[in-house]
């Protein structure tokens, strides 16, 4: 499997894609922050955070609708969240009642509920646009010029180098199982079941086994070819005027969120 299945990037000459890729991090981060940072029900506030989202989709001719589409398949996971709609306390909207249980909606849990889900989908969105407007590489570099720890970074970096790799290796040890074991037709018998999650550990253990010895393997290879824990690029990832002017245009858009956020109801 080519590494492109794992990739989001997107090409397309567009301002958001030329820009340094410190400045789309730090404005990424920052957003995400200020969506937290919003009080509960600043429903006009985040309006304008989907605005600002939709102004980067457009900037970048990714498409106003690029993020929103892909955006939904965080939201269930922000449904963890639904148990606020009963533990807060406040004003009774509705009552559920589930066998012995009674379960009262109240408003502020009601509007807690929405404002997670609003946050979540925001973030979602703009993680989204970064990572289709950044090269991983240029992201990677980017991490490192903003100090984060190398040793992180370097594992980020190998995470996804290698991600293919053991994907190739599952399919073949998925592939060399089918052809050395007849497929049972009809429906499964409880022993059936119990005997494929045997054969799903096994593969488990043997996908882990070949993983680590082929890290291994590339390890030293690494090593001998004088690498020593830093990636090098021919990119000079240097700060121009329109990354300084973007990236304080980008703060001074999310300081006003924040402000409408806390002052306008």
């Amino acid at each position: 499997m080519h590494i492109s299945a794992f990739d989001s990037y997107r090409l397309r000459k567009s301002p958001i894609h030329l820009l340094n890729a410190r400045i789309k991090v730090i404005i990424t981060v920052l957003f995400i922050l200020s969506n937290v940072l919003l009080s509960d029900g600043a429903w006009l506030a985040f309006l304008g955070s989907w605005l600002f989202i939709l102004a980067i989709s457009a900037f970048s001719r990714l498409g106003i609708g690029y993020a929103f589409k892909r955006s939904f398949v965080a939201l269930p996971f922000a449904l963890v969240a639904l148990t606020t709609l009963f533990s807060v306390p406040g004003p009774a909207l509705a009552t559920l009642h589930l066998a012995s249980w009674k379960l009262v909606v109240t408003e502020p849990g009601l509007v807690r509920f929405l404002t997670i889900l609003l946050r979540s989908w925001l973030s979602v969105q703009m993680a989204i646009l970064l990572v289709a407007t950044t090269q991983f590489p240029d992201v990677l570099h980017a991490l490192r010029h903003l100090y984060v720890p190398g040793v992180l970074v370097s594992i980020i970096s190998f995470m996804y180098r290698y991600l293919f790799v053991l994907s190739d290796e599952a399919l073949r040890l998925l592939r060399a199982r089918e052809s050395r074991s007849a497929r049972a037709v009809g429906p499964k018998s409880p022993l059936s079941v119990a005997r494929e999650a045997h054969q799903a550990g096994n593969l488990a253990g043997q996908l882990f086994l070949r993983s680590y010895e082929r890290s291994d393997r590339i390890y030293n290879a690494m090593q001998a070819r004088g690498y020593y824990g830093t990636l090098f690029t021919l990119h000079p990832h240097q700060m121009q005027a329109k990354d300084w002017l973007i990236g304080a245009i980008g703060l001074v858009l999310l300081a006003i969120l924040q402000l409408v956020g806390h002052f306008l109801p």
